[in-house]
């Protein structure tokens, strides 16, 4: 049994504030071929995940964001933002086209992406904690396909492109 606490959220954010990718996973599942992987993912304010999809072998995807908040942005095959949720505790959400506005369904806590979706989750509060579910086996090899058009997290112009995303 694993409870999810508090405590918790303190621990795992400890270790994500002493990586250099600021953000750490805390697993629930064994190992990686358990099915389905469950985890918390720690964001600190600042941490670059390059756009990616799961879909060779496709594979869904559910974010729950518990604490803080998180803007998920969803990208069509040329990089161009085609939506932008605003999960967890800010309830303001953006058009494509930049406008501020209210989610008709109100504040959204999570979101399920079907597989073969570009998608990024950036951190917009300095903690943002995330329960995420998605099927196993974890493959390195196989786990994501990194977006042709964004750069990659050691890149020098991953901090640039992570400022015109916010």
């Amino acid at each position: 049994m694993n409870l999810i606490s508090e405590a918790l959220f303190d621990a795992v954010a400890l270790d994500a504030s002493g990586s250099p990718r600021r953000r750490m996973n805390h697993n629930f599942h064994s190992g990686p071929d358990d099915n389905p992987h469950r985890f918390l993912n720690v964001l600190l304010l600042g941490t670059y995940i390059r756009p990616h999809r799961h879909a060779d072998p496709p594979k869904s995807e559910t974010f729950v964001v518990l604490e803080g908040a998180a803007d998920v942005l969803i990208f069509n095959e040329d990089g161009v933002i085609l939506e932008r949720h605003r999960l967890g505790t800010l309830e303001s959400t953006r058009s494509p086209e930049g406008r501020l506005c209210r989610s008709p369904e109100g504040r959204l806590w999570g979101i399920d992406l079907p597989a073969g979706v570009w998608h990024t989750i950036l951190a917009r509060t300095e903690r943002v904690v995330c329960f995420e579910v998605k099927p196993g086996p974890w493959k390195p090899a196989s786990d994501k396909e990194f977006a042709p058009w964004a750069p990659a997290e050691n890149d020098a112009a991953a901090a640039a492109y992570l400022e015109s995303l916010l």
